[in-house]
């Protein structure tokens, strides 16, 4: 949501307006038209969103091909469910940020003044809080892509490597935007320091997102050369 600020009304003829889409019941072609227009919402914040929800379903999806017996199996249905659940929440919550992101550009339109500078605040606050919560359940799914990355059905590691890639994709996305909205808040004359103080706990999502992007570079690496074994030195 970070460009919402410099969106305009558009929505050419014969096309959705963006006003009209929802990640939960529009189609694909539908929901990545809007996208594509200057509008903003839905806009990287909601694809963040999008970007769980693949992650998830394809965590799901190994989970469900991923055989096992006695407790394994357990952990494995369980992962599903969680998968399944996360899936859903994923496209709620990119509406959310849609609607989100919406308010956060309306404020930087208003006129110039002390009610404009309380808009962006207020939007500011709550467009980065609404990043926060989708990062946090993003960071949710890593320990289950994990235990896939070194348990699940080892003919679909390509598929755990997608996965890894979408969810570093909505953390990253996560971390920038809440970054970037609590940076909006000096548009009130504040500095970086003071809104650290003011927002400790937004404040440090950041640095939490960071280490788990860090974790999942990792997984993809110690996994990479099951997937992609072409990419790997050849022997002279």
């Amino acid at each position: 949501m970070s460009d919402s600020h410099l969106a305009s009304p558009e929505s050419p003829e014969g096309s959705t307006s963006s006003s009209e889409v929802s990640t939960q019941s529009s189609t694909v072609d539908e929901w990545t038209s809007a996208l594509a227009l200057s509008t903003g919402s839905p806009g990287g914040g909601a694809g963040t969103g999008l970007m769980l929800a693949v992650a998830s379903s394809l965590a799901s999806m190994v989970a469900g091909y991923t055989g096992k017996e006695g407790q394994a199996r357990t952990e494995v249905d369980r992962i599903r469910a969680r998968a399944q659940s996360l899936r859903e929440s994923a496209l709620r919550l990119a509406d959310d940020d849609a609607s989100a992101s919406q308010a956060f550009g309306a404020a930087f339109r208003r006129d110039p003044g002390s009610a404009r500078e309380e808009a962006i605040r207020n939007a500011s606050l709550h467009a980065a809080r609404s990043s926060a919560v989708l990062g946090d359940r993003a960071c949710e799914a890593l320990d289950d892509l994990a235990w896939l990355a070194t348990h699940g059905n080892p003919a679909l590691v390509a598929d755990v490597v997608v996965a890894l890639g979408a969810l570093r994709a909505a953390i990253t996305g996560a971390r920038t935007n809440v970054s970037f909205d609590l940076a909006a808040l000096r548009s009130g004359g504040g500095t970086l320091e003071e809104i650290q103080k003011e927002h400790p706990d937004l404040w440090s999502k950041v640095g939490q997102f960071n280490e788990a992007i860090a974790r999942i570079d990792s997984l993809t690496a110690q996994i990479d050369h099951r997937a992609a074994p072409t990419d790997a030195p050849t022997a002279d």
